[in-house]
């Protein structure tokens, strides 16, 4: 197989996220999948083996749940990638789509109850964060509103108790939790403080169990907490291994299955509640996006490495679920680098071509979030590179997740100064080692990894070879002025205020102000319906590029932030890779 061949054939490959099931009526179960050409939302029945896809839009469709009964499946109609848009759902068994009678928002969570009630967050401008109970057929109740930022959390099995994510003290990135019944009414809250977040996660799968999985900070990174909003009573999960926990409930609520994550790979772990005891899973090294309890106490995963493609395994030993088709090629095993930078020790990751020995050309390839982390899951994007001949080392710094609290919160105030320092800690380390050639380097990034990108062009001139920004912030302030409301709550919280208290900091760290000093060649990829890095913002810094005459491209598609159609991600990747053989010897 030809590499062109070689890197489409993977993002081709038919791919499914974890199924969902309903937890009265576990066999029936939603997922995601790319099998048509489009990420978009498919009905399963475990009992007959049918599945169905739900949804068919020319853009495909980003958030899709079941209800507790198993009887309605719910999906997020938007227009066009843009975010904004109304709930809507459809029968499992099929059907017309009913339309949820709410005005369009921004999409800040959903819950479903086992009523037939669901609780449904939306943001707007210039109304903030509004949280509603909705039984359709009837009219939708406020419970909640507030100018900062908001989300639903969870809904109990019954409905009578909605925990609500706020960051009403001013901190989206730290958020609080407060449990509400129906009408409103304040039943307990949880904050623990400036720089301490609470997460909720789920309510105990018990019909009348009022407990509530949590996420706390109170030991420098996320750990389970158990809260019984009602009584007041918590249990925090002590935990010895290292790295960052997220939790779930098994189904008869006596156990949590805790995932871990650390240096980039996930560990699965049965937590007893009565005991106090954690058992080790058994699965593969690597990475596991998502895990679930099923009722017969076995765990479904979606697993992969950087080497091995995707796959939807259970710790009985089969494969849950897969669309068929041809499987995706493999690719080359990550390498752990470990960095002294300015602000301590950096993780990264490190892909290398099959053949030669280096120096290689070479793409940094930065992570978005930036509250994200690169891990050692397979990549489509990352082995395209490697085909190409190029290393590639992905950074997780400052501001990273998946290496403490204090890790994360490094980053604030000097945004992209910060994480900009320790990439180049970890450049300088690649090119000691005979890895990098450093006049072949190419800087590259998506979203946040966008905006460091063009950051690190005007303010690490000399450092790269080319450039290749996908849908970033080239201006904070510009973005502010048209990004969601949640967006401009984080933006507040990272860069220690909103652009009127903080004018110099949302210039000292925006790509524009550096657009002068630019030196190399600039690729920028940007969706024409994008909400979170908007494209005015774009064509103007591309405006400041032209009128110096500079090299650049611009590559512009009719989405959002990033597009959820196959055919759509290939033409990008294939411009990306045309971009760099263009300004870069790809000869080792």
């Amino acid at each position: 197989m030809k590499a062109e061949e070689r890197w489409q054939s993977r993002f081709r490959a038919p791919r499914v996220t974890l199924p969902v099931w309903a937890r009265q009526a576990p066999a029936r179960a939603v997922y995601r999948s790319n099998a048509s050409g489009a990420w978009e939302i498919y009905a399963w029945d475990r009992a007959t083996g049918s599945t169905r896809q739900v949804t068919a839009r020319p853009k495909g469709t980003s958030h899709g749940t079941i209800d507790p009964t198993g009887q309605w499946i719910w999906w997020f109609s938007d227009t066009d990638g843009d975010e904004w848009g109304g709930w809507m759902r459809q029968p499992f068994t099929g059907g017309p789509d009913e339309p949820i009678d709410l005005s369009p928002g921004f999409p800040s969570g959903i819950a479903l109850s086992a009523t037939g009630e669901a609780v449904i967050g939306l943001a707007r401008p210039g109304e903030g964060f509004k949280v509603y109970v909705v039984r359709p057929g009837e009219p939708a109740r406020v419970i909640y509103e507030h100018s900062e930022a908001a989300s639903v959390a969870a809904v109990s099995l019954d409905g009578s108790l909605i925990a609500i994510s706020h960051s009403e003290h001013g901190d989206s990135r730290h958020p609080a939790l407060r449990v509400l019944r129906r009408s409103g009414a304040v039943v307990g809250d949880l904050h623990d403080g400036v720089g301490k977040g609470v997460l909720g996660l789920r309510f105990a799968p018990v019909r009348g169990d009022r407990r509530l999985l949590t996420l706390h900070e109170r030991r420098g990174r996320r750990e389970p907490l158990v809260w019984d909003p009602e009584s007041g009573e918590q249990r925090e999960i002590w935990l010895r291994d290292p790295g960052e926990i997220t939790a779930d409930w098994y189904d008869d609520g006596r156990s949590l299955l805790v995932v871990r994550a650390n240096r980039g790979r996930t560990h699965l772990h049965r937590y007893d509640l009565a005991g106090g005891r954690m058992f080790p899973i058994d699965t593969p090294h690597g990475v596991i996006d998502a895990a679930g309890p099923r009722p017969d106490g076995s765990v479904e995963y979606s697993w992969s490495s950087g080497a091995h493609p995707p796959v939807i395994r259970s710790t009985n030993g089969h494969i849950v679920l897969s669309h068929g088709g041809p499987t995706s090629p493999p690719s080359v095993p990550v390498e752990d680098v470990d960095v002294e930078g300015p602000g301590g020790r950096i993780h990264a990751l490190v892909s290398r071509p099959e053949r030669g020995s280096g120096p290689f050309p070479t793409v940094f390839l930065l992570h978005g979030g930036p509250s994200s982390q690169d891990d050692d899951s397979f990549v489509p994007q990352v082995a395209a590179w490697v085909d190409l001949g190029f290393a590639v080392v992905r950074v997780n710094y400052r501001g990273s997740t998946g290496y403490g609290s204090a890790w994360r919160d490094a980053l604030s105030g000097e945004v992209g100064h910060i994480e900009l320092s320790d990439v180049a800690a970890v450049r300088k380390v690649m090119i000691d080692r005979g890895l990098a050639d450093p006049a072949r380097l190419v800087l590259a990034g998506a979203s946040w990894g966008g905006y460091l990108t063009l950051l690190g062009l005007g303010t690490q001139p000399g450092m790269w070879a080319a450039g290749i920004a996908t849908v970033p912030i080239a201006d904070h302030l510009a973005t502010y002025q048209e990004e969601t409301e949640a967006l401009r709550a984080y933006h507040r919280a990272l860069l220690g205020g909103s652009p009127d208290e903080q004018p110099e900091r949302y210039v000292k760290c925006s790509p524009i102000t550096y657009v002068d000093q630019v030196e190399a060649p600039v690729l920028i990829l940007a969706g024409e319906n994008d909400p979170r890095c908007p494209i005015g913002q774009i064509e103007t810094y591309v405006s400041r590029l032209a009128e110096r005459g500079h090299r650049h491209e611009v590559y512009r598609y009719d989405a959002g932030h990033g597009s959820l159609v196959v055919s759509e991600r290939i033409a990008q990747m294939s411009t990306q890779l045309d971009f760099a053989r263009k300004h870069v010897n790809t000869e080792t």
